[in-house]
């Protein structure tokens, strides 16, 4: 998610809630105030968070939010069973779906990106497959923005694990997808200090700190 400065300003609601600016009115102040950033360990959420990453890039994540229903939909609950044997058939009909975001290069990708998480359970030096792999690159110190400048769009961990995935086959992966696909997860906490939202995953000490255990 590419925002400014100003979309992660903390604004008060009429409920007397400190949030970003971007997450000040629904559907993303619902998303942010149940979702965004509590962690996601199964793989089916994890490769439906990445897909949706893929779709978001070049456009606002508001538009992803307001179509993921159609793209669960479309790609069959995100299960990468089922989209790893996506054919020519199934590109076509997802090109001609006008509900959802129809990129050839991304439906691809996605595509691309089912069958590496398939391949990924049978490797012997990741454990716990896609969902594995990414929380292996859980740091141990997470960022404490004060004011939007301060967020950052990508980390070290985030190009070690960009560059991870595509070593094992992904595709469209960068450090600022990966990265905003690790803060939506809780792998890190990116909440401005002050947002009624900050260590809501229950991950976080308040100096910053993986909680141990």
């Amino acid at each position: 998610m590419a925002k400014t400065d100003d979309d992660f300003s903390l604004v008060v609601g009429e409920d007397g809630l400190a949030r970003p600016a971007w997450a000040a009115a629904d559907p993303m102040r619902e998303y942010y105030d149940t979702e965004w950033g509590m962690p996601v360990r199964d793989e089916r959420g994890v490769f439906e968070r990445l897909s949706l990453e893929v779709f978001q890039a070049g456009l606002s994540w508001g538009t992803i939010l307001r179509k993921r229903e159609a793209f669960r939909a479309a790609f069959e609950g995100f299960d990468p069973d089922v989209v790893a044997a996506y054919g020519p058939d199934d590109v076509e009909r997802l090109m001609a779906d006008a509900t959802i975001v129809r990129n050839h290069r991304k439906i691809l990708a996605t595509i691309t990106n089912a069958q590496a998480t398939v391949a990924l359970r049978e490797a012997d030096d990741v454990v716990g497959g896609l969902a594995g792999l990414f929380w292996s690159f859980q740091p141990d110190v997470t960022p404490m923005p004060r004011t939007g400048a301060e967020v950052p769009s990508e980390t070290a961990e985030s190009a070690a694990l960009a560059k991870e995935l595509r070593s094992r086959g992904f595709t469209f992966v960068g450090p600022v997808n990966v990265f905003a696909c690790m803060a939506a997860m809780g792998i890190v906490d990116v909440h401005i200090v002050g947002s009624h939202r900050r260590g809501s995953s229950g991950l976080w000490t308040r100096t910053g700190r993986r909680r141990k255990g």
